[in-house]
């Protein structure tokens, strides 16, 4: 696993010891960024389920000014951070150990507002679409934010949502990827000013 562009191109990154995650591959990694990108100017990514830290440190790579990392596990934690230092990151990057439930309360406390969000839930979770609708609730997403779910492709997720439409979907073998574009107008007619 590499940084594959931007700033920290090439750098290696790290695996989690043992085989509780399922890092994204860099043939993945590629697709998602050619669809979504390729590159960025500003703007804040979450990575909900980082493992690694891969998606949000190649965000970052590619012009995302500040990254917010979310595991609950400390391994990932620990191999997040020495990911961001390997990559020349950690100044751009906060990282917490938290659930992803109780994380999106508590960055709703602090009205952080993003323009990407990775959702990676371990492939036994079918939780992404409740995710996404906590975010919309919590008003933790830009307008036009970008919502990358990837999930095992067995399973089926909605294409139009509330707030929410897929614009990309593609699946590499056992991985699905499906690109949300966030529209919070869709609001049953209601004005966004009170």
């Amino acid at each position: 696993m590499r940084v594959i562009s931007g700033s920290a191109k090439g750098r290696p990154l790290k695996a989690v010891p043992g085989n509780g995650t399922r890092p994204t591959t860099d043939k993945v990694k590629e697709s998602i960024f050619s669809i979504i990108g390729p590159y960025f100017d500003g703007g804040k990514v979450l990575d909900l389920f980082a493992g690694t830290g891969g998606l949000g440190i190649e965000a970052l790579s590619r012009g995302i000014q500040q990254g917010v990392f979310i595991d609950l596990e400390h391994k990932s934690i620990e191999v997040i951070r020495g990911n961001l230092q390997v990559a020349g990151l950690t100044e751009q990057a906060e990282v917490y150990r938290n659930e992803a439930g109780r994380a999106l309360k508590v960055l709703a406390k602090r009205e952080a507002l993003f323009d990407l969000v990775f959702l990676d839930p371990p492939y036994k979770m079918k939780n992404g679409i409740e995710l996404m609708n906590e975010m919309h609730e919590r008003g933790l997403l830009a307008p036009v934010a970008t919502i990358v779910l990837e999930y095992e492709s067995g399973h089926d997720y909605p294409e139009e949502l509330e707030h929410f439409v897929c614009i990309r979907h593609v699946v590499y073998g056992e991985t699905a990827i499906n690109v949300y574009e966030y529209e919070p107008q869709q609001q049953g007619g209601q004005s966004s000013n009170e």
